[in-house]
């Protein structure tokens, strides 16, 4: 097994088609077919379902692809730490943001990026948080920055800030108060993303700390249809202000804060426990650390 035959047989399984793969490689079908074929002889078991639409990995392929990603992750990582003793970082890093987050942070990052680090490449990946910390865990993506990341011993979580989640109602709506205790939250029909969100998470457990669940009226997982469901009355939702400003909410519905106590989301950078930071990964945190605070909450940082 060489470092080439993994890098193959990953293109083929995450691109589901040797000819895909052999053109984005460069390189002949027939090579590309012999080489992944020779590592299935070698490991002594198929790692590829082939059929007429293209390919699918097998049990042992998943669990190969899996390690794969890890093992030439590792090997670039170790190449950029050698070159940047010789300047400024060099490599490529790839972030993973969830939409909200990434509607706002995505030009800012890419322009400073570029002026701070002009030896080095980015890319994004966009999920939700859930996603985001399995790329981060698996070595899809180096920096993740996500919504309430779950404590877990392959991850290193460094937060940056919290914001207070808020009740939203279409525009229309005639609210008693000026906001709106979480006791009461029951009494309203939300419009609410399904489990593992970490908005529902946050929900479900600061209500069940109460005794109380939230009453569904519909579950989406898009920040835009939750709002979209809102404004033409099908119920009512709970997001922070990151993800209002992503979409220009603010003034479009009536906005409460939620107190009693108030629910407050934590957004952290993360990066994988279990592999070594390189130096550009290293100082592309402390970037983003600044960027998030700056971007996502500007009165604060003001």
């Amino acid at each position: 097994m060489d470092l080439r035959q993994l890098d193959y047989f990953v293109h083929v399984a995450e691109l589901g088609s040797f000819s895909r793969a052999a053109a984005l490689l460069s390189i002949a079908q027939s090579a590309l077919s012999a080489r992944v074929r020779h590592l299935e002889l070698e490991l002594q078991q198929p790692l590829l379902h082939r059929n007429g639409r293209g390919v699918t990995p097998t049990e042992a392929g998943k669990r190969l692809l899996q390690h794969a990603r890890g093992i030439l992750m590792q090997v670039n990582h170790t190449r950029e730490e050698l070159a940047a003793l010789r300047g400024a970082p060099t490599g490529r890093l790839v972030l993973g943001l969830p939409p909200t987050i990434a509607r706002l942070m995505t030009v800012v990052w890419l322009k400073r990026f570029g002026a701070l680090f002009p030896s080095a490449s980015t890319g994004l990946m966009e999920g939700m948080s859930a996603s985001v910390t399995e790329w981060v865990s698996t070595g899809r993506a180096d920096i993740g920055m996500v919504f309430n990341p779950q404590p877990s011993p392959a991850l290193e979580i460094l937060p940056v800030l919290k914001e207070a989640m808020f009740f939203v109602a279409p525009r229309d709506a005639r609210l008693r108060g000026k906001a709106i205790p979480l006791r009461t939250m029951p009494r309203y029909p939300l419009v609410i993303p399904s489990r593992p969100n970490a908005n529902r998470m946050l929900i479900d457990v600061e209500l069940g700390h109460l005794g109380l669940k939230p009453t569904i009226a519909l579950e989406l997982d898009s920040v835009a249809s939750v709002l979209d469901a809102v404004r033409e009355g099908y119920g009512y939702a709970v997001l922070p202000p990151t993800s209002l400003r992503s979409y220009g909410a603010l003034g479009n519905f009536v906005v409460r804060p939620i107190v009693r106590p108030r629910l407050l989301i934590q957004i952290s950078l993360i990066v994988s426990a279990q592999r070594p930071t390189t130096p550009l990964a290293q100082q592309a945190l402390k970037l983003l650390h600044e960027l998030g605070r700056e971007v996502l909450a500007p009165d604060a940082a003001g």
